[in-house]
C-alpha cells in the first residue's frame, strides 16, 4: 500500500486502509504536508548547529593561542631560571676567587713577618757560634801572652753577644682558618624561585558587590572578584592577571585599583569622577569574566537612595560604629545568647592567641592544607591534614600524640580528608572528600568501618548530634545527610541553588543544644539553621566585608550559650553571632592573623580552635563566653 498519510499521535506514516484500522480516531494529515514541516524543522536545527561552527573555530583559535602563549612563557621561564642560576654560579665563582686571593695575601703577609724574624734569629745564631768557636780555640791552643793579649777584646765581644736582644718570641701566629655558615645560603637556594600560576578561568570567575550597581561621585566604590577553575571550584591562590578598567559616559577613565588578597579573591576599588553611567570591564588573562562588562551608575551623594535595611543592620551590628562600615577586630562586648543560661551577662572581649602548632611540611606536626579540626571531651585535638592524606592528633596543649592514615581509595585509606569529629566513645570520624565516604577509626587510629559510599558525592564537614547520629555536609552534592553509626541513612535535605532551603557547596556543620543543625553555605555566603529533621528554620549573612557579612564561610561551632562562631574564609577572620544570627563581635586574631581559615571547633576549656589553612597550622585563641 502507498503511504499517503501521517498519524500525529503515533508519529508514523500509514496507508489509506490503516486510517480505519489501528489508527481509527487518531488525528491524521497528508504525509506530504508533514514532510515539509519536518524538513523545515530539520533545516532550522541544521542552521542552528551550523551557526556553532564559527564559535567553535573562534574557541579553537583562542585555546590554541593560549597554548602557544603557554609554550612561550615556558621557554621564557626556563631562560629566566637558567639566567638566575648562571648569575648565582658566577657570583659563587667570583666569591671563591676573592676568598682565595685574600687567603694568599694574608698568608704572604704573615710569612713575610715570620721570614724577617727567622733571618734576624739566624744571623744572631751565626754571630754567637762564630765568637764561641774563636774564644774556645784561643782558650785551648793560645799561649799565655796570646790569651792576655785578646782577653779584653774577647770579653767585650762575648758581653755584647750575651746582652744582644734577639726576637725570640714569635712575631706572628699560624691561625688561618676558613669560617662559613653555608646553611642559610643552602636553605635560601632550596627556596629560591617560585613558579606563579593559577587554574582560574574567566568564564567561571564571578564579581559581586555594591560597586557593580552604583557608586558615589568622589567616594571609593568596591567590589569583590572570586576566581574559580574550569569546574567552578574556588581557586585558593592569588597572583592571577586581573585587569580592571572603569570608563565614564564621556569616555574618561576612572581611577581603578586591584588588591590581591592572596587567597583567590580580589578587591577592586574605583572612584567615579562624575555622575552618569559607568562601564566596568574586568578581564582575567585577557578574557572577560562572567557578566563583564558591567554597567553601574555614579550618583551624587545627595541623590543616593537610603538603604531600607541600614537601620536593621545597625541594630544587629553593635560593632559597626553606627554606620555599617567595614570594621575589623573591633573590641565590643559580647552578650550571652537569649536561650542559653537564664542569667544574661556581659563580658568584655579579651581574646588572644594561646598557641599555634605546625608549619608547612609532611612530617609529624606539619601540615599541607589542613581542613577540619575538632576536640574530644578529653581535650584531644584532631586535625584533618588534607594534602598529606592523614589525620593528626594532639594533646590539649598542642603536643603531637598520633598520626594515622595512608593515601588510597580502599576502605581504611584516605584520599582527601576534610572534616573530622569525635563521638562519645572517642572514635574518630573522618569525612573523605575524594573517596566519597565517611570513615570511622578507633581512638588509636585503627580503621573500623565506612559509611555513605554510593550516597555521598563529596563530603566536607561532619558532626555528631545529641543522639549520636553523624551529620555530614555533602559539599559536592549540596545536601546534608544524617546517618546512624551503623551506616543507615536517616535523613537527607538540601539541593543545589540559592533559595533559602537550598545549598551551594555546604562546608562544615555544627549542632547546638536544641539538636538543631547549623550549616555554612559556602557559595551562598550565608549560614543556615535547620531542625534535627531537616526543616529550614532561618539563615543569616550576605556577601561582603562588613559586620555579619561573609566571603565564603567555612568552619562553624556553637558555644554553651548558643552563640554561633563562624570562620569567614575569604575575609580571613572569625565572627560571633547570637543564637538568632545577629552579629555580636569578632574573635581577636590580631596577635597572629589568619589566612584562609577552614575548620573551627571549641575545646573543653573554652578556647577556639581554628585550622589556619593558608598558614599551614592550627591555632587556639582565648574566647570568653
Amino acid at each position: 500500500q502507498v503511504m499517503e498519510f501521517y498519524c500525529e499521535p503515533c508519529e508514523t506514516a500509514m496507508c489509506q486502509e490503516c486510517t480505519g484500522g489501528e489508527h481509527r480516531g487518531h488525528r491524521t494529515v497528508p504525509l506530504r504536508d508533514v514532510l515539509q514541516q519536518h524538513k523545515a524543522a530539520l533545516q532550522l536545527q541544521l542552521d542552528a548547529v551550523r551557526a556553532r561552527l564559527p564559535q567553535l573555530s573562534a574557541a579553537i583559535g583562542l585555546v590554541s593561542e593560549i597554548s602557544r602563549q603557554l609554550g612561550e612563557r615556558r621557554a621564557e621561564a626556563a631562560a629566566e631560571i637558567g639566567a638566575t642560576f648562571q648569575e648565582l654560579e658566577e657570583a659563587l665563582r667570583q666569591r671563591r676567587a676573592a676568598l682565595e686571593r685574600d687567603l694568599e695575601a694574608t698568608c704572604a703577609a704573615k710569612q713575610k713577618v715570620l721570614s724577617a724574624q727567622l733571618e734576624a734569629l739566624r744571623q744572631g745564631q751565626a754571630h754567637i757560634a762564630s765568637s764561641l768557636r774563636l774564644t774556645e780555640r784561643v782558650l785551648e791552643r793560645g799561649s799565655a801572652p796570646e790569651v792576655l793579649l785578646v782577653r779584653k777584646q774577647m770579653w767585650e765581644r762575648l758581653a755584647e753577644l750575651a746582652a744582644q736582644r734577639l726576637p725570640e718570641q714569635p712575631h706572628e701566629n699560624a691561625q688561618l682558618d676558613y669560617c662559613a655558615d653555608p646553611e642559610p645560603l643552602r636553605q635560601g637556594i632550596r627556596a629560591l624561585g617560585t613558579l606563579v600560576t593559577t587554574s582560574a578561568t574567566a568564564h567561571q570567575t564571578v564579581a559581586t558587590g555594591e560597586g557593580l550597581r552604583q557608586a558615589v561621585v568622589g567616594q571609593p566604590a568596591s567590589l569583590s572578584v572570586t576566581t574559580k577553575d574550569k569546574d567552578g571550584e574556588l581557586v585558593r591562590s592569588g597572583s592571577a592577571r586581573l585587569r580592571f578598567q572603569v570608563t565614564g559616559a564621556d569616555g574618561t577613565a576612572a581611577e581603578a585599583e586591584v588588591l590581591d588578597n592572596r587567597n583567590g579573591t580580589y578587591e577592586l576599588l574605583y572612584t567615579a569622577r562624575g555622575e552618569g553611567e559607568l562601564l566596568l570591564s574586568i578581564l582575567l588573562y585577557g578574557q572577560p569574566i562572567r557578566g563583564s562588562p558591567f554597567r553601574a551608575r555614579a550618583l551624587r551623594p545627595c541623590d543616593l537612595p537610603a538603604a531600607a535595611d541600614d537601620a536593621k543592620r545597625r541594630v544587629k551590628s553593635p560593632g559597626a560604629g553606627g554606620g555599617g562600615g567595614h570594621v575589623r577586630q573591633k573590641a565590643v562586648r559580647r552578650p550571652s545568647s537569649m536561650y542559653g543560661s537564664g542569667k544574661r551577662k556581659d563580658n568584655p572581649i579579651e581574646d588572644e592567641l594561646i598557641f599555634r602548632v605546625g608549619s608547612r611540611g609532611r612530617e609529624k606536626g606539619e601540615f599541607s592544607n589542613l581542613q577540619g579540626i575538632c576536640a574530644s571531651s578529653s581535650g584531644r585535638i584532631v586535625v584533618a591534614d588534607s594534602n598529606n592524606q592523614c589525620v593528626q592528633v594532639f594533646s590539649s596543649e598542642g603536643q603531637f600524640r598520633l598520626r594515622f592514615g595512608v593515601r588510597g581509595r580502599s576502605p581504611g585509606q584516605l584520599q582527601r580528608p576534610t572534616g573530622v569529629a569525635v563521638d562519645s566513645g572517642g572514635d574518630i570520624i573522618v569525612a573523605d572528600y575524594d573517596n566519597r565516604w565517611v570513615s570511622l577509626f578507633s581512638p588509636e587510629g585503627k580503621f573500623k568501618s565506612k559509611i555513605g559510599a554510593g550516597r555521598l558525592l563529596g563530603p566536607k564537614g561532619v558532626a555528631v548530634d545529641r543522639n549520636g547520629h553523624l551529620v555530614v555536609a555533602d559539599s559536592k552534592g549540596c545536601a546534608v545527610l544524617i546517618f546512624q553509626p551503623s551506616g543507615k541513612l536517616l535523613a537527607k535535605f538540601g539541593s543545589r541553588g540559592a533559595a533559602d532551603r537550598q545549598l551551594a557547596g555546604p562546608h562544615f556543620v555544627a549542632v547546638n543544644r536544641k539538636n538543631e543543625i547549623v550549616v555554612t553555605d559556602f557559595h551562598n555566603h550565608s549560614v543556615k539553621v535547620y531542625s534535627s529533621d531537616g526543616e529550614f528554620l532561618f539563615k543569616f549573612g550576605s556577601h561582603g566585608e562588613g559586620n555579619g557579612q561573609f566571603n565564603a564561610p567555612t568552619g562553624v561551632a556553637v558555644d554553651a550559650n548558643g552563640n554561633i562562631i563562624v570562620a569567614d574564609w575569604g575575609n580571613s577572620r572569625i565572627q560571633v553571632f547570637d543564637s538568632s544570627g545577629s552579629f555580636l563581635s569578632y574573635i581577636n586574631t590580631a596577635a597572629d592573623p589568619l589566612y584562609g581559615p577552614q575548620g573551627l571547633a571549641l575545646a573543653p576549656d573554652g578556647h577556639v580552635l581554628v585550622a589556619d589553612s593558608g598558614n599551614h597550622c592550627f591555632k587556639a585563641y582565648r574566647y570568653l563566653q
